[in-house]
Order: C-alpha cells, then structure tokens, then sequence
C-alpha cells in the first residue's frame, strides 16, 4: 500500500496540539480505573488486556458498577468461534437498573438526568428520581397495552424529554427498540418497521424545524399501511389535532399513567434491547443488534472512560434518535450519573451561535461535536463564539468522519481555546463503538490516540498483518468485543459477508486508517471511497481538507470516476462558502491546492458547485451517492439522506463529468 505522510503544517500543528496537565491526568476516569484494577500505568492495561480479555471485561463491568440480577458465569464465551461470542453467560439482568434504579439508591433521585431546550428557548429538566417515575409509567403501560418481552418497539421521536423515557421504557418493559429518524419520509419508515417485525410505534405528533411545524404522525400513518404487524401506535401530543385510528392509536397521557411501581422485566443478558439499522451501500439497511449487557459496557468504556463522563457533567451531542449517538447519549449519560442536554432543532437556528450560547446558558462541561456541525458553526464565523462564554467547556468528544486540520485547529483555538483536548473516535453502529482517545496522552491534531483496550483493534495491510507506521490499511478487529453487534437482523449471511469475509477471523470494517511513527491513528474515510491515480492511493479526505483549507467552500467531496485515460479521475464537488469568488474564478484556485498538496496526478478532471453534498440524518456525506449519481449507477438506498433534493442537482451536472 501507499506510504502517506499524515497532513503538516507547521503552524496549525503548533496552535493545535493538546497536552493533557498533571491535573488532566490525576482527575481523569481512566486513572481511577487504573487504581481500581491495581496496574501502575496505561501501558500495563494495554498488556493486560491484550493478554487476558476476560479479565479486562470483568474489571470494566465492576469499575461501571453494572447490576445483574443472577450474575453470569462467564464473561464471554468464544467457543463457537470469534464472531459468535456469547457474553455475561448465564447472566440476567436489565439495562435500566443500572441506569435508574442504582443512582435512586445511591441516594441521587434529586441530581438532574435531563435539561430540554425547544427550539423557541422554552426550557423543561427531569431529575433522576422524575425521569426514573415517568418510566415506569410508560413501561407499565406498554405492558398494559400488549407490549412482551422481545417485541419490536419503533421511536419515532425527535430529541426531546420522551424520547428518553420512550427509550428506557422500552428497555425496562423488556422490550427490544428500533429508533428511527425523526425525519423520514414514508418508504424509509415502512421498510425498517416491516423487515424488524415492529408491533407497537411511539411517535411525535410533529417536531419543529427551523420555525415550522414538521408532521410525524402523518408521515407515520401513510407508513403503516405498509407495516400491518403495527398494532398500536402511542403518541406524543404536539397541537393534538392528529387524526387517532381507533383501536390503534392512543394518547402518551392515556398510557404513562400513575400506579404502582413497575418492576423491571429480567431477561438474560445478551437479550436484545435495541435494533438500530444502518444505510445499505445497495439493496435494503442493514439491522444491527445490541444487547443489554454489552450497550452497556461499551458504552460505558467508551464515555466513562474514553471521553472522560463524570457524574458531575453537563453535557449535549446534537442528533437524532435514529443515529447510534442518540441512543448512547443516553446511556453514557446514566452510566456515568451525569446530565443531558436535550435540544430540539439545528445548531445554527434562531441564532446563528446557538450552540454556543446553549454551552453558556445551560452551563456545558462537555460537548459533542462532529467534524461537519464544527464546519458550519465555523461557517458563521469566530465572532458568533466570542458572543458567548464557554469557559466552563472542557472538553470536546468527537466521532463519525475525518478531520479537517483547519476546522480542528478553528474548534481548538476559538471553542477550547486550550482549557481541554479535542477527543477523536472512530466507530459505527456496528461496533457501538471501537477506538477512541484517552486523556492520559498528547493528541495531535485530527488524530486519536490509537485503539482502545479489548478490542484488538489494528491496521491491517493487504494481506491482512499489521499494517507499518505511514501506511494506509484497513480498520480491523482482532478479538471479540462486548459491544459489537449480535449478528444483523434475521441475516446471518450479509454479516459474515459485510464483516468477516475480508481476513478469516478478523472483523473488517470498511475505513482506511494510518498511524504515524509516534503511535497516533488517523481516519481516511471509508475503504470503498477509496482514490488510486496513478498507482497512488488515498482516502478523500486528503483531498477535501486542501479544499477547505482555502476558506473558499463551506464542505467538500472529493469523488473518483473512470477516465479513459487514466482508469480514474478526481470529481471534486464543493458547496462556496459565502463571499467566495465566482464559479469561474474559484474552480482554478481550487484545483491548483489539490494539485499543490497531493501532485499532479491527483489533479481534479473537474470542480462541480452545488448548494449542498448529500447527507445522512446524522449529516455524513455520502461520497457512494455522489460517485453512482456522477457515472450514472444506481445510487442505492436514500432512504436515510436528509436532503434528497442533492441528488436531482447533482444529475444535472453529471454530463460536466
């Protein structure tokens, strides 16, 4: 493979990089558990867990102080071979103890669970005591209306105080969730509801966005003449003007009702608690499953410990339920005894700075942030931060994409401003999560600081060894983890295919990835958006970081397509930023910094603007819809795009190609 050098510039690097303080170190979640395991430093962890996996999982499942109600036997057992671990053998349990009932007892039903903010500013909170109340209303209810122990339960919820007891009601009622995108059109919803078997929805009446009532219920009924397996449908009042199906539909208010308290349904522990789906590159998404002991395990490594959640945090990651961040906010927030901000809307509505000025009302500790929501708020300008004090931020998590160096070095400089590190991730819902930064090192910029314990986690080359330092290879896992999806929903040949069959025994999960010399990881973007001219290979962010870094465009895609010439061509479509110059003007400029940065050989065949790149709801860019669209190929499912009106601009660009 292709030796690539990880981007350098001097200065921004400089500005840029974070070293954790002694303070840092000696507060940091990863230190107690270091102390609580009985190891001298991170190194030793390293090894330990390397060596012995069960140990390492034990440990964690003690530090997280999850509850089970018969404790398991085993902590995993590979004997049927490597993808088919069975985990917490023998063990019952259900998730909400650990995230309600163990806090109640604790003596902390009065720390705040949950703040909500709507979009017009009107503010509602939950304790955990209130929170824990209403879901056990919710939960009894369901039971009520018919709601069993493995029935498929769809939220179709935006983000807001129901959601969450919606979620964990689910749970607690033994029940297995299905979130879903609070903005999917009518096909999106009946396919999902369809291939999972759903028998119930819980849906909004309708969720506002950027000022304007967006019906739900409505898009939900057209949906459900599609999914006849729907038997009952509870609903979340917004005007209370929907229309109610009789014997079907019933008012939130007529199901959480007051009554006893609602003992938590045991079930095993590797019960299924939630199927979330995922975007096909073809055909129909796929459903991934993750179960009651190993959502909260990863869940709790990757916040509690990798993104240093304390109970003392006040946090937010704007989302949608129908992303895994939705779902793990939750359940990271309630590992950790920590609290959620809620918010519905965008970052960016009414205020340009709203993110920012949510950080300074509502107190933040903590934020999440993807490399494209740092790229709009950037868009707006420093000015809209400086607005705002954020001098209670102390960190920034991030996860879902590259890094650009200049939007990394923007979100450091005027957001962070150096009280705290900006903490990479690379994951997917596959995994529930996979590699993450720890606190305890420096972090360069746009790296994470390798893979996190008990994953086995590596680069692999071709061939499938541990791929060298400066060399691009695929993002792989060696051994077993708790976190990792059972299987895919009712299809146990597209998960071998999608995940096992690239290096026997080696789950391969379709990014390109590179470490350097000092041991730092980097993210290149999905294996299958792979560039290669000229014998040279590189992932697209190379290439859309040199776009960005001219401050011309607002975001970028860079794309390959056949050339008869040179078998392939650089395609690089770019939205302008406001201000830019002319089309004519700046599609030279652009092409000589992908020319100046990469080489001539990576000199784009053409530069197309449009107002928009393709998007999922969890606002990745899909470079494989782009790609189909510019070539002419079937784009494969859309059905997760949050803006479909791209791709009809797009074909009309493609003869530009």
């Amino acid at each position: 493979m292709e030796q690539i050098d990880p981007i350098a510039d001097a200065a921004l690097i400089a500005r840029a990089t974070w070293h954790p303080t002694e303070a840092h170190r000696r507060e940091a979640n990863w230190t107690r558990f270091l102390a609580f395991a009985g190891l001298a430093d991170y190194p030793a962890l390293e090894a330990r867990a390397a060596a012995d996996p069960d140990w390492f999982w034990n440990r964690l499942i003690a530090f997280l102080d999850i509850r089970f109600e018969t404790p398991f036997s085993a902590v995993r057992d590979v004997s049927a071979g490597i993808e088919r671990p069975r985990w917490c053998v023998g063990g019952r349990m259900n998730m909400t103890v650990t995230l309600l009932d163990r806090h109640l007892a604790d003596g902390r039903g009065e720390h705040p669970a949950l703040v909500f903010e709507a979009e017009d500013g009107a503010v509602r909170d939950l304790t955990y005591a209130a929170l824990a109340q209403q879901v056990n209303a919710l939960a009894a209810g369901l039971v009520r209306e018919g709601v069993r122990p493995g029935d498929v339960v769809g939220l179709f919820l935006p983000m807001i105080p129901e959601a969450v007891v919606a979620f964990l009601a689910v749970v607690r009622a033994g029940g297995i969730v299905l979130p879903l995108f609070s903005g999917f059109g009518t096909a999106a919803l009946a396919s999902r509801l369809a291939d999972a078997g759903a028998t119930a929805v819980i849906a909004a009446e309708s969720t506002m966005r950027r000022g304007r009532a967006s019906p739900m219920k409505a898009t939900l009924d057209a949906a459900l003449a599609e999914a006849p397996g729907v038997r009952r449908v509870v609903v979340v009042p917004g005007e209370g003007r929907a229309p109610m199906q009789p014997g079907r539909d019933l008012w939130w208010g007529d199901v959480a009702t007051p009554g006893p308290a609602f003992a938590p349904v045991i079930v095993d522990a590797e019960h299924p608690m939630m199927l979330i789906y995922t975007s096909g590159t073809t055909g129909k998404p796929k459903g991934t499953v993750h179960t009651h002991c190993g959502f909260t395990a990863k869940t709790g490594e990757d916040y509690v410990l990798a993104f240093d959640l304390k109970p003392s945090d006040r946090w937010i990651w704007m989302s949608d339920m129908g992303w895994l961040i939705g779902p793990i906010q939750i359940v990271a927030t309630l590992v950790a005894g920590a609290t959620l901000l809620l918010a519905e809307g965008g970052p960016d509505y009414p205020q340009p700075g709203r993110l920012w000025r949510m950080v300074q009302d509502h107190r933040l500790t903590l934020l999440g942030l993807s490399p494209t929501i740092a790229r709009l708020m950037k868009s707006h300008g420093a000015g809209e931060v400086e607005k705002y004090d954020l001098s209670g931020l102390r960190a920034v998590a991030s996860t879902g994409e590259p890094w650009d160096l200049a939007s990394w070095a923007w979100v450091m400089d005027h957001v962070l401003k150096g009280r705290g590190p900006l903490m990479n991730n690379i994951g997917g819902t596959e995994m529930g999560g996979i590699l993450a930064t720890n606190i305890l090192y420096p972090i360069k910029p746009t790296s994470f600081f390798g893979p996190i314990p008990g994953t086995g986690a590596d680069i692999a080359a071709e061939d499938g060894s541990s791929a060298p330092a400066g060399e691009v290879g695929e993002l792989v896992m060696r051994d077993a983890c708790i976190g990792t999806t059972r299987g895919l929903w009712r299809d146990d040949a597209l998960y071998h295919a999608s995940y096992w069959s690239r290096f026997p025994g080696v789950w391969t999960h379709g990014d390109w990835t590179s470490r350097d010399a000092d041991g730092f990881w980097y993210v290149h973007g999905r294996s299958d958006d792979t560039i290669k001219l000229a014998g040279k290979r590189t992932g697209p962010a190379e290439i859309e970081a040199l776009l960005l870094a001219t401050g011309k465009v607002k975001d970028a895609a860079a794309v390959a397509v056949p050339d008869p010439v040179k078998g392939s061509a650089v395609v690089c479509v770019v939205a302008p930023a406001h201000g830019a110059p002319a089309e004519a003007e700046l599609a030279p400029l652009l092409s000589q910094a992908v020319t100046q940065g990469l080489g001539a050989p990576f000199k784009p065949k053409t530069v197309l603007f449009v107002s928009d790149l393709p998007r999922t709801r969890n606002l990745k860019v899909m470079r494989r819809v782009i790609r189909a669209v510019l070539t002419g190929a079937s784009p494969g499912d859309l059905s997760a795009l949050v803006n479909p009106e791209t791709v009809d601009e797009l074909r009309k660009l493609a003869g530009e190609v």
